[in-house]
């Protein structure tokens, strides 16, 4: 695997700086430019680079962000939430104001919501949504947000999710289940449920486990693009093998959210029609403790919005990136569920593989059709491990 190689790592590394950050940055915004300035805020992202060039040039689209195209706002907007946060207040709080775009109008509130504001300006966010949704009621987006907003700073446990763990949940479906903290800062982990209803354990009797990360780059809720990854339900419908140079070539799982697909589709139901898509439907998948916690809802709530293409896969991408942050060595992704890969530098070849692993235990497992769901199980600040599921399966047993 030659993107891994140290020298291909830094020559990589150099090239996105020169030609993706300063390079796109050098040129003059414009209409004919926005796309350059674009790939060069993904890149900041990616990277976690700053200087005060770069600072002072992110000023500018800042200033201008008004006058420009949504495409380039929301880009622009995932940047600053992601790098540059509270920095930009006033200016977002204008756009906020002006624009007609729900997503627009969602990150904006966003970036808000993360400088931690005062009850006055938390219930002007709320009271601001309510008139969005009056005029554009069902929007995906302004649900799920007004949602956040009116949850803003409390404290919301799930059910217990001994349901997910029971033998009868789903029958005759593989299962991949990742449980994740709400701070998705810190890892968690996926266990394996074969068509039968046992979990996969290793040759030495334990819970097969491994970490698994949920955290996308920007970290921006899951009903939103390039968001973590949504919690919920997908529909497990594969293997592939990726060509991108940040994910590799070990063997992904391909997942779709509801309406990515055809309903008879997610739910394996051929006598559906092909756009079924009641939520009430969706209702009938999960455990009857879950049926009315609404965050476990996230992923039909983000495939109605339009979000796509979030599988569970490898990476190559170099985690000296985030070196020092919760996750590492693990890396984000644009909110697919990632698991550790280490490669050796030089030579290219895999040295360690949690996806390898996660990939045969499916196979094991009757293979890569059923279902995956993701759900956080509470806001402790540390990463998710077995001993935190262990009380669950065992009273999953006992039911």
């Amino acid at each position: 695997m030659r993107d891994v190689l140290k020298s291909n790592r830094d020559k990589l590394y150099r090239n996105i700086v020169n030609n993706t950050i300063n390079s796109n940055l050098y040129t003059k915004l414009s209409d004919s430019t926005e796309d350059r300035w674009q790939d060069a805020f993904a890149a900041i992202e990616l990277l976690h680079y700053r200087s005060p060039w770069i600072d002072n040039k992110i000023h500018i689209a800042f200033n201008e962000m008004q006058h420009r195209t949504a495409t380039f706002q929301r880009a622009l907007l995932e940047l600053g939430y992601t790098i540059y946060p509270e920095i930009f207040y006033t200016q977002v709080r204008s756009l906020l104001l002006e624009t007609t775009d729900a997503k627009i109008f969602a990150m904006c509130a966003l970036y808000i919501l993360k400088k931690e504001p005062e009850e006055t300006e938390r219930n002007f966010l709320h009271e601001m949504t309510n008139r969005r949704l009056a005029s554009d009621a069902g929007n995906p987006i302004l649900e799920q947000l007004l949602f956040q907003i009116s949850n803003d700073k409390k404290k919301i446990l799930p059910p217990s999710i001994h349901s997910f763990l029971q033998k009868n949940y789903l029958p005759g479906n593989v299962l991949l289940i990742s449980f994740q903290r709400s701070n998705r800062d810190f890892p968690g982990i996926v266990l394996v449920r074969d068509e039968k209803g046992n979990f996969i354990k290793d040759k030495d009797g334990a819970f097969f486990t491994v970490p698994q990360l949920a955290r996308s780059i920007p970290c921006l809720p899951g009903y939103l693009t390039n968001g973590n990854t949504p919690e919920g339900i997908f529909r497990m419908y594969g293997f592939d093998n990726s060509k991108s140079i940040f994910i590799g070539p070990t063997s992904n799982i391909q997942l779709n959210m509801p309406f990515e697909k055809k309903a008879s589709h997610f739910f394996n139901d051929p006598s559906l029609a092909d756009t079924d898509w009641s939520i009430d439907r969706y209702k009938k998948l999960l455990p009857d403790n879950f049926k009315d916690y609404l965050p476990v809802f996230q992923s039909y709530y983000a495939g109605k919005a339009g979000r796509t293409e979030i599988i569970a896969h490898g990476t190559t991408v170099d985690p000296a990136y985030y070196k020092g942050k919760p996750f590492y060595p693990l890396t984000p992704t644009q909110g697919c569920l990632c698991t550790k890969e280490i490669w050796n530098e030089t030579t290219g070849t895999l040295l360690e593989s949690d996806q390898q692993q996660l990939s045969d235990a499916i196979t094991k497992a009757g293979g890569p059709y059923g279902y995956a769901i993701v759900i956080n199980i509470d806001d402790k600040q540390a990463p998710v491990t077995i001993a935190d599921i262990l009380p669950f399966l065992k009273l999953a047993n006992q039911k």
